[in-house]
């Protein structure tokens, strides 16, 4: 390769056609407007191709002369590529310590940290304030999230061999049954969720995401032990899924986050913990010991967004009793939790086919609801409530659990 005289670009064989144009932009960059670059080479089409590519950027083109030392075409630096980013911003940074509060609107899809183009779309995101869904353990609590993630397939033992009285076994399935079903609503919220929060703030995006991706392995997890006897899939209510739906109505993040994962799922890390410790075979015990794990995090999450939340907006706490209020209100005449999960519940704990074991079992479950209670209680009080209000609020939680 022989080396051109400064001004000289000497694109040897290369053509348009196979990317000379990069060559070219990359010789303008050094180059005011107006000044000129004499550009070669030996591909027979390559004036045609730079005038093409030079008028569709913005730049002049003047043709050579025979004494212009073999350039064939000279380039006059246009500005127009300058005048295209003269009012180009940064996305704020790539790390969480360059989050901008209030994100522009026509951000939109691009990356943080990015030098924005102005005049973009604007994308239909309505949460657009930092406050309204951060948690400083976000970042933390998504890469945890990453590293636990787990196989079906492998951490479960499905071929384990067991033996169950029928009634026993259907006593599981209609615990699966109703897991599932909530399951699907703990799905369905952060999935609806995801659509509405600026990119900007992607780890609670990617937080989100596999929160709905744990639900979702979830629904196949209690789905195949259900099934694993060949059995049908057992009742849900009517009251059971209008307690759900209430959820689903929602439409402030931070409500939404405090009914499903503040209460909700706190209150399942207790059905959960109960089911691991009262499972009638290892199956069971071991799908609901893993997703006891996931639901963990979901419900710190959940009390870290919030208590970051209440920290700056003094009304926040007012805003979560009336909409616990709202949900009571609209469930007041359901008949909470399905009958047939309650007595699956006892079957499970009772272990024996006695009435001194149903006894125990009916106990144990009476206690696991006020194990539910406590808990609510004391994460309520972690948000700032009074003790006596926060054992107001908790008795007003849907009989569902969820």
């Amino acid at each position: 390769m022989t080396t051109a005289p400064p001004g000289i670009l000497d694109l040897e064989t290369l053509s348009f056609e196979r990317g000379a144009h990069l060559l070219v932009q990359q010789a303008l960059r050094g180059l005011r407007p107006g000044d000129e670059l004499g550009v070669t080479g030996g591909d027979p089409a390559l004036v045609v191709h730079l005038e093409t590519w030079c008028r569709q950027n913005g730049h002049g083109v003047r043709p050579a002369l025979d004494t212009d030392f073999g350039v064939r075409a000279w380039v006059i630096r246009g500005r127009a590529d300058l005048d295209r980013w003269a009012g180009a911003q940064r996305a704020g940074g790539p790390h969480p310590s360059g989050i901008v509060s209030d994100p522009a609107p026509d951000w939109g899809l691009a990356a943080r940290g990015a030098l924005i183009e102005q005049g973009g779309p604007t994308p239909p995101f309505d949460i657009t304030h930092r406050d309204l869904v951060w948690a400083e353990i976000a970042p933390s609590l998504y890469a945890h999230a990453v590293s636990a993630q787990w196989n079906p397939d492998t951490e479960v033992d499905w071929k384990a061999e067991f033996t169950l009285a029928p009634e026993v076994e259907q006593a599981v399935v209609q615990v699966m049954t109703y897991l599932i079903e909530n399951e699907q609503a703990a799905l369905v919220i952060p999935a609806r969720l995801l659509g509405r929060i600026h990119p900007h703030f992607r780890e609670v995006l990617q937080l989100l995401a596999v929160q709905a991706a744990d639900e979702a392995r979830h629904m196949e997890v209690f789905t195949r032990r259900a099934l694993l006897r060949g059995g049908e899939m057992g009742t849900s209510s009517a009251s059971g899924r209008e307690s759900l739906a209430t959820l689903l109505t929602e439409a402030e993040f931070s409500l939404a986050s405090f009914l499903l994962s503040v209460l909700g799922e706190g209150s399942f890390l207790n059905l959960l913990e109960f089911l691991d410790k009262h499972a009638p075979d290892p199956v069971t015990r071991q799908v609901t010991r893993l997703a006891r794990r996931d639901e963990a995090r979901h419900v710190a999450f959940g009390v870290a967004h919030l208590q970051h939340q209440s920290q700056i907006d003094p009304a926040l706490r007012g805003r979560l009793r009336s909409a616990v209020e709202r949900r009571y209100d609209a469930l007041v005449d359901t008949s909470g939790l399905n009958q047939d999960v309650f007595d699956s519940l006892v079957v499970m704990a009772a272990g024996q086919w006695t009435p001194e074991a149903i006894a125990r079992g009916y106990d144990k479950v009476m206690k696991l609801q006020s194990e539910m209670d406590d808990g609510r209680q004391r994460r309520l009080v972690h948000l700032g409530f009074p003790a006596d209000e926060a054992a107001d609020l908790s008795s007003l939680h849907t009989r569902n659990f969820m």
